[in-house]
């Protein structure tokens, strides 16, 4: 190995502004630390001014991974560790430019101003998935943003008038047969199984709006077995949880879609809640329907998570777990 890579060298980049700096360095300057672990690089900002030391091979590493980053720091959007992941991951596979692509595929903006896009390439793939075709299946463990991505989507064509009304659905595997016990209306009793979808709306379109858009029947929000006979014309479906429906729910639901409407499946077949003996809806469907012109089947991995870096560890473990 040539000597010359072991010589310290240094470089520097000029930040815009302090919001630019902020974004960068993180909080507790967690970023700088991250970009250490991840290229050996060290990192100091001194006021707008970043400066990097290290060897060669480690400051065009770190410069590359500060500059594939650029337009969200830039623009004082803060940098994750899922953030930095997905830019070494394009880095390290040549795919540099798919990444760029991912900062100017903003589908939406939260009610609290943050753009809303797709976090990994894996997730580019799967919002085109959903834009491409009338039927797509989302499968992989939570957090990656399957629901999240189909609802910002479902939104989005909502407000462009693509689509009449939004239905979200999900199985209530978990109240069984007992939602008659249970106390209050019909609504109150499955709002606890459908709280996520709801969760979903209220961070795109405020509490106020959606309270509205429901009341309208714009949007609809139901357990599974409330689609039954129907047909769903104009619509954006979005089944959740879908490995808890069974080989017959499944067949229902996908005979429900009608004319000029598109529908989101998504699930983790790692998580089924059905009894012994019964078989996934979602894997068998997944399987049956994957070379179908119209149809597609995206599958998202522990890398794709989006919540507390702890939630791809969990992941990672039981995945170690289950294949032993």
């Amino acid at each position: 190995m040539n000597g010359s890579d072991y010589s310290p060298s240094r470089c520097s980049i000029e930040l815009p502004d302090s919001d630019a700096a902020v974004a960068l360095c993180g909080n507790g300057q967690e970023t700088l630390h991250r970009l250490h672990s991840l290229t050996g690089a060290k990192l100091v900002m001194r006021g707008l001014q970043l400066e990097i030391v290290g060897r060669p091979s480690q400051l065009e590493r770190a410069a590359a991974l500060i500059e594939l980053l650029r337009p969200r720091w830039q623009e004082g959007e803060e940098i994750s560790a899922v953030d930095l992941q997905a830019a070494m991951n394009a880095l390290d596979t040549g795919r540099k430019n798919d990444h760029a692509d991912l900062v100017n595929q903003v589908l939406a903006r939260s009610q609290h101003g943050s753009l809303l896009r797709p976090r990994t390439l894996r997730q580019k793939s799967y919002v085109e998935a959903m834009q491409k075709n009338d039927l797509t299946f989302a499968l992989g463990p939570a957090g990656t943003g399957k629901t999240f991505l189909a609802t910002v989507l479902a939104v989005r064509m909502l407000t462009e008038r693509k689509v009449q009304r939004l239905v979200l659905t999900r199985p209530a595997i978990e109240a069984g047969e007992r939602l008659g016990f249970l106390p209050g209306d019909l609504q109150q009793k499955v709002d606890p199984y459908l709280r996520p979808l709801y969760d979903a709306l209220h961070t795109l379109l405020g509490t106020e709006k959606t309270t509205t858009l429901l009341e309208r029947g714009i949007i609809e929000v139901a357990p599974l077995a409330y689609m039954r006979g129907r047909t769903l014309e104009e619509a954006f479906v979005i089944l959740d949880e879908a490995q808890n429906t069974t080989s017959a729910q499944m067949r229902m639901v996908l005979t429900r879609l009608g004319e000029r409407s598109r529908m989101v499946i998504t699930g983790d077949i790692t998580q089924v809640d059905l009894l012994p003996g019964q078989s996934s809806g979602l894997v068998e469907a997944s399987a049956l329907l994957k070379q179908v012109e119209g149809v597609a089947v995206c599958h998202l991995t522990s890398a794709d998570v989006v919540r507390h870096p702890l939630v791809q560890k969990v992941i990672e473990a039981y995945a170690k777990k289950d294949n032993r």
